[in-house]
């Protein structure tokens, strides 16, 4: 083995290492958020020296996946085309994937959370993605609000308000529960609290 193939295959069996830890993160704190580093490493079948070389603590655990969140994050802004598709469009379909997106990941959501903001903490990529979104639809005459970190704000409150939704609740309609349903109401409530005149079906 050459001297530069022996650091590559270490690092990749760190990053190997580091996606079983967070794999079984998200499984074990869904279940108990309370769960300790000992217990997750169990349940990656790791050395639980390996997962105290990886992550020092509980907080840099929660970090990362708050990095690993952010990063599902981009991956819906690039499925929804923010930067390409018509913005309606864009933002509909982020809407959806961002419900997606909160029901697989609720409990790792939830202890990531910054009380101040409630909700987790955004990268800046991230930030760039949505600005973007809303820049261009005030471009396009869908909004009037000019100022694209309120409308990001306003968004990001308005789908956090609508996946506290219970299932039978009447704001849902008649797909009560649905992803959909949830994200058509965010859909029409961002649209009209940024200044939308247009009639979207």
């Amino acid at each position: 083995m050459g001297a530069e193939a022996e650091p590559r295959r270490l690092r990749a069996d760190a990053e190997r290492s580091t996606a079983r830890i967070l794999a079984a993160a998200e499984e074990v704190l869904a279940v108990d958020a309370t769960a300790t580093l000992e217990r997750i490493a169990d349940a990656a079948g790791l050395a639980r020296a390996t997962v105290h070389r990886r992550f020092s603590s509980r907080k840099a655990l929660l970090e990362a996946l708050t990095g690993l969140l952010n990063e599902r994050y981009l991956c819906g802004l690039e499925q929804a085309r923010v930067a390409t598709a018509p913005p309606v469009a864009a933002l509909y379909r982020l809407t959806e994937l961002l419900f997606e997106l909160k029901a697989d990941s609720r409990a790792i959501m939830e202890l990531t959370v910054d009380p101040a903001t409630k909700r987790t903490p955004l990268s800046p990529e991230v930030t760039a993605g949505l600005e973007l979104l809303f820049r261009r639809l005030r471009e396009a005459g869908e909004i009037t609000a000019t100022d694209t970190a309120w409308c990001c704000a306003i968004y990001l409150a308005v789908v956090h308000e609508a996946a506290q939704l219970t299932a039978n609740s009447p704001m849902l309609g008649d797909e009560a529960g649905e992803v959909g349903a949830r994200a058509d109401l965010t859909f029409r409530t961002v649209l009209a609290a940024l200044g939308g005149n247009r009639a979207h079906g």
